[in-house]
């Protein structure tokens, strides 16, 4: 029921809807009330203001918390009313205080490394695989970080005294590797626990419930949801979205108005679509570990539309080898992708570091998307080539 009267939604009617409605209506509940339908997309990068004083004294609130400034928008490296529409979706979704969007989600990793640096703790446990460019990141130390690496039954032991951040994905890119949230934050006592949840979405997870405090977004890839857009967000409460407001105001990390309307249009029909394309990738899963050309198949527990499996024979051949499929880098589109990690997602991690990972040379990356799954696996049957007779099916393996 709509509020009386046409009247924005009240928080109270917000927390009785269940996912799929705030999916539908988070970040334009005062539409009908402005006499709008669309959101609108606001592409101003400043704003006239007549009274400079009040102005000043905005600023002045936003320097020393970061917190949106009161009013009328300012200028476009504060804030955006239509990349603040997504912000407040997201962070309904995911269950959080508060959101901010980056122009990647390479520029949001970045910002919440900087926000622990500039309170002196550059130092961070992380959890292999990781996304390979946010491996490199921190092995690089580019950002001036250093970075200890652990399984997930040492962080608690990995901890320092400088350490700001303790960063793991779950499931993992590419292997699909899964960690109990729950343990791992726990393990991380004052410490504040990252979850990069992109390949998961708040769909199959929400790592705040678990005690996570930051949840990263890749918003690129399901968020998004169509291969059209790029862009980055944090979910977490608003204290910390507070400084990365500030570091996304110093660095200029911040997202087109155009692609926050994205998005917005793209939550919409987030859980329709990773649910649909979680059903085809169950069954391209279940035809997976029956064939004799592959040696293993892995999949999480919690499900989803990402598969990865390892062939025996070249996994260059079945690339080369699809018609339907993209062979392309990328992830969380409405078509189905593949790549072979080894050499593009995960290049730039160190051959050892990689393999010891669980991202072999033989192993090959599906984001399942919306097509006729028997489309889809008449493609792959075709790429992976005449079956081996003497080898057995693989079955399917969970972290």
């Amino acid at each position: 029921m709509p509020a009386a009267g046409g009247a924005p939604t009240t928080a109270d009617e917000r927390r009785a809807r269940r996912f799929a409605t705030e999916a539908v209506h988070a970040g334009r509940d005062d539409l009908a009330h402005r006499g709008l339908h669309t959101p609108p997309i606001d592409l101003s990068t400043t704003y006239p203001s007549y009274d400079s004083r009040a102005e000043a004294a905005r600023i002045d609130a936003f320097a020393t918390t970061g917190a949106e400034p009161d009013g009328p928008p300012v200028y476009a490296r504060l804030g955006n009313p239509t990349v603040a529409r997504f912000e407040t979706a997201l962070a309904r979704l995911e269950g959080t205080e508060s959101a901010v969007a980056f122009a990647s989600g390479m520029a949001a990793l970045s910002a919440v490394l900087l926000v622990r640096a500039s309170l002196g703790l550059r130092h961070v446990v992380a959890v292999r695989p990781l996304y390979g460019c946010s491996d490199h990141l921190l092995t690089a130390g580019l950002l001036g970080s250093e970075v200890t690496w652990t399984d997930p039954a040492g962080i608690a032991d990995a901890l320092r005294p400088d350490t700001g951040l303790v960063l793991v994905e779950s499931p993992a890119n590419p292997t699909l590797a899964e960690i109990d949230l729950r343990a791992a934050a726990h393990a991380c006592g004052s410490v504040p626990l990252l979850v990069d949840n992109t390949f998961a979405t708040p769909v199959l997870q929400r790592p705040v419930e678990q005690g996570a405090r930051l949840v990263l977004h890749s918003a690129t890839k399901y968020l998004g949801g169509h291969g059209d857009v790029l862009a980055g967000v944090v979910a977490c409460d608003e204290e910390f979205a507070g400084r990365l407001r500030q570091v996304r105001f110093a660095t200029g990390g911040v997202l087109h108005p155009l692609a926050g309307y994205l998005l917005l249009r793209g939550l919409a029909t987030l859980p329709v679509r990773v649910r649909a394309a979680s059903a085809n990738a169950a069954e391209l899963v279940r035809r997976l570990a029956a064939d004799p050309r592959v040696a293993r198949v892995h999949y999480p527990r919690i499900g989803g539309a990402m598969i990865a499996f390892e062939v025996h024979g070249d996994p260059h051949e079945v690339i080369a080898g699809v018609r339907l499929i993209t062979p392309a880098v990328s992830l969380g589109s409405v078509d189905t992708l593949i790549q072979h990690p080894a050499s593009i997602s995960h290049r730039i991690v160190d051959a050892d570091d990689r393999r010891g990972a669980g991202v072999g040379d033989r192993l090959l990356r599906l984001s399942v998307g919306l097509e006729d799954v028997e489309d889809l696996w008449a493609d792959l049957d075709s790429a992976l080539g005449e079956p081996a007779p003497a080898r057995t099916a693989s079955g399917v393996w969970h972290a």
